[in-house]
């Protein structure tokens, strides 16, 4: 056991877990953040994508002892009032169908965006190749993302 000092949604939270618990539990279990899910556990679905310092990241594969010091941010953290440009976008475009894999869709696009605020279809496909959506709403994840980018730069 240890004590870990997390930043996660711009606040400071500390967790006594074990070095190598996953961090995916220490947001669900001890923080109460459940937007990010679980999938696979092997970093293989996308279902618990987050962003760590700007990067989009797995929390199932990352130790909470691995994750001190990081800027950690998940679908809560992104905007009270669920106004961020992504999530505006996914809602417009009517993206989600269980919404299960959506806050790692979301996620992913946020850091996406991030780093090609005009994203090219094969960026979109290379960003999201790794997030599974079970339902197949790969297409209009597509249009949302360009959507957010839309968004994003002030266009209507």
């Amino acid at each position: 056991m240890g004590t870990h000092r997390l930043r996660v949604n711009g606040s400071w939270h500390e967790v006594d877990l074990p070095d190598d618990t996953p961090l995916l539990w220490a947001l669900r279990e001890d923080l109460g953040l459940t937007g990010p899910k679980y999938g696979c556990g092997v970093g293989a679905c996308g279902a618990c994508t987050s962003i760590v310092d700007g990067s989009a990241f797995r929390p199932c594969t990352t130790s909470v002892a691995d994750a001190v010091g990081g800027d950690i941010t998940t679908i809560e953290g992104l905007s009270r009032r669920g106004d961020h440009p992504v999530q505006r976008a996914w809602v417009e475009q009517d993206v989600a169908q269980c919404g299960y894999c959506q806050p790692g869709q979301i996620m992913t696009t946020v850091a996406l965006l991030a780093e090609h605020p005009d994203p090219s279809d094969e960026d979109i496909d290379e960003a999201l190749r790794d997030n599974v959506c079970r339902c197949g709403t790969y297409a209009r994840i597509r249009v949302a993302v360009k959507r957010a980018a839309c968004l994003a730069r002030g266009e209507r």
